[in-house]
């Protein structure tokens, strides 16, 4: 979540009998809407993402394969969530699903040699 700050400055200005004006200048967090994707909204998006014919796809393909229309930025924080969980790989190119839960491949890595 990104906190914004807005700057505002009060001062009262008197000019020679003139009607004062006001001028503003004070520092208070801005609250900017931000969208929380649910937990329905984030499985969707990761089985899509898992079950893709392609190995890559852009965000824009991405959204028209989803079963479900997804506002763009509830898309945005899923795919950051899903990057920050090594769950996909985000390059120059699109998308693409990385993650892999089977057991034997656990398995496989702890009985290796590393070279």
């Amino acid at each position: 979540m990104r906190i914004y700050y807005l700057s505002i400055d009060i001062n009262w200005v008197s000019n020679n009998n003139k009607k004062g004006r006001l001028l503003t200048n004070t520092t208070a967090p801005l609250n900017k809407q931000s969208r929380s994707p649910t937990l329905n909204t984030i499985k969707m998006v990761e089985e899509t993402l898992q079950n893709m014919d392609e190995s890559i796809i852009s965000v824009a393909e991405l959204k028209r394969k989803l079963p479900k229309q997804v506002n763009h930025n509830t898309l945005t924080t899923i795919l950051e969530y899903l990057e920050e969980s090594d769950k996909i790989a985000v390059s120059i190119k699109g998308i693409t699903w990385i993650h892999n839960d089977h057991p034997g491949l656990n398995k496989a890595i702890s009985r290796g040699i590393e070279l």
